[in-house]
């Protein structure tokens, strides 16, 4: 099984809001395609549809406060710069970013089956002692 990290959610969130973003996704484990011949680890091939449909479930079940929603729906649904995401939520640039950072945090956490423990940095994925 593989884990869920903040790079893979952060390539993957896109696809929640528009089901087209799934097909300029491409699997990290897939050959390059100008490679006639390339070679695949058959234990992780296959794996994008699953993980495409764990980032939509996960995103409606996941922890997450309406402002790292609505963060999250505006950093990575709309594409929009922090500066304007602060504008229309009534918050600075820098919460922006914050409210970005713990939420992707939070749903990999969610993913990965584990609690998140606000204060770690490296995958959110901690489990609380």
């Amino acid at each position: 099984m593989t884990a869920y990290d903040r790079a893979l959610v952060e390539h993957l969130l896109p696809a929640v809001w528009d089901p087209e973003a799934a097909y300029g996704i491409r699997s990290p484990t897939a050959p390059d395609a100008d490679m006639p011949k390339g070679t695949v680890d058959k234990k992780a091939a296959g794996t994008l549809f699953a993980h495409l449909a764990d980032i939509r479930r996960g995103w409606a079940s996941a922890p997450l406060s309406l402002g790292e929603r609505q963060a999250l729906v505006l950093r990575y649904g709309a594409d929009l710069p922090d500066y304007d995401a602060g504008v229309l939520q009534g918050i600075t640039d820098r919460a922006v970013r914050y409210r970005c950072e713990r939420g992707v945090g939070k749903l990999a956490a969610h993913l990965n089956g584990c609690e998140y423990v606000d204060g770690y940095e490296d995958a959110g994925t901690e489990v609380a002692a």
